[in-house]
């Protein structure tokens, strides 16, 4: 049995009282409500927002996305971390635009084939570009839902993704699919947050189960812990005649597709210089860096190295390219604080 409560006060708040302006909001257009979904994976609106509008700008259709130079793509992503989600926008944006004549597919079943569409981003440009009856479910959903009915199954779980289907279900209004799905969501974000949710202006707190037994901060309930792993990364910053010498991370690891400088373990590096006197200057661990990513946390040290000739081991590999032309290319969050706090276009010369 469907419960009308739900979908009926979630949408009349969604008419009359919510005010949460963002740029997509009533966008049919499925290239912007995907570029803007991907965006917003693990990113909060404030941040993703300005990211969305230089995307727009820059490309404003998947045509246009799919032409560009693969690096430039990734320099406007910068900063925005996780960059897989660039990876797949690329990958998709060219699908979409050599495979399927630069349209994208018109219902869920098709749009969830594409690279780095999941079911919400799926379930997202369904409903709102194509008013197909399909509910959307993401970590505000999650929140929502847990509460309301005090569910207790963890959502990090295959059986909890199906509980959390079942009951979304339970409570999803077919006629107004696009209305709910963007109603639900913009309740998770601005009233049934995580920490200090804003009860006393939820639409839904009568029937609100958590709410009504004082546990909203219990819910939703998670079975795994997460474990985070420590890392330590050494970097050189070789400078040879005026060039700085930078390299692309392709290994299936962090950062991917994006540059560095030359890593390698102090002791490593020593081995590999003993025969080769090339290092006119060490200025050791110049700068350190805490980078805390989901799973990981990064500490770098950053020592600038000027080379009086190019050592043969950085000669199979890598750029060497002028200091000024960095800016170019597109580097991690950590990197480009190291350039930033060292004013980088004059203090390597």
């Amino acid at each position: 049995m469907k419960e009308r409560f739900f979908s009926k006060q979630l949408l009349l708040w969604h008419q009359n009282e919510n005010d949460r302006k963002v740029p997509w909001r009533g966008e049919k257009d499925p290239y912007k409500i995907w570029l803007s979904e991907i965006i917003l994976q693990q990113t909060r609106l404030e941040q993703g927002l300005p990211y969305y509008l230089n995307f727009i700008k820059e490309y404003p259709s998947i045509q246009d996305l799919a032409l560009a130079p693969e690096q430039e793509v990734f320099k406007l992503w910068q900063g925005l971390g996780y960059y897989s989600r660039c990876r797949n926008l690329i990958t998709t944006a060219t699908y979409i635009n050599e495979k399927l004549n630069g349209k994208f597919p018109d219902n869920y079943k098709e749009l969830i084939q594409l690279k780095g569409v999941g079911p919400y981003t799926a379930a997202a440009i369904a409903s709102f570009a194509f008013g197909e009856a399909v509910a959307v479910i993401d970590g505000n959903v999650y929140r929502v839902l847990s509460r309301y009915f005090t569910e207790e199954t963890p959502i990090d779980t295959r059986d909890g993704k199906k509980r959390f289907q079942e009951l979304i279900h339970h409570v999803f209004d077919p006629e107004f699919p696009a209305d709910f799905n963007q109603a639900i969501m913009d309740l998770g974000a601005t009233v049934c947050t995580p920490k200090k949710p804003n009860c006393s202006e939820c639409p839904l707190k009568s029937k609100c189960k958590a709410f009504n037994l004082n546990l909203t901060e219990s819910f939703p309930i998670k079975s795994k812990k997460l474990i985070i792993k420590i890392r330590h990364f050494d970097y050189w910053v070789f400078i040879h005649q005026q060039h700085i010498f930078i390299r692309q991370r392709t290994e299936k690891d962090i950062w991917q597709n994006l540059y560095e400088f030359y890593l390698e373990d102090f002791d490593t590096l020593k081995e590999k210089l003993e025969n080769e006197n090339n290092m006119v200057e060490i200025k050791a661990k110049v700068f350190e860096t805490k980078q805390k990513l989901t799973h990981q946390l990064i500490y770098s040290s950053f020592s600038i190295v000027h080379l009086k000739e190019i050592p043969s081991f950085l000669k199979a590999e890598g750029l060497w390219k002028p200091i000024e032309e960095l800016r170019k290319f597109a580097f991690p969050k950590t990197i480009l604080s190291f350039l930033k706090e060292i004013h980088y276009f004059y203090y390597l010369n």
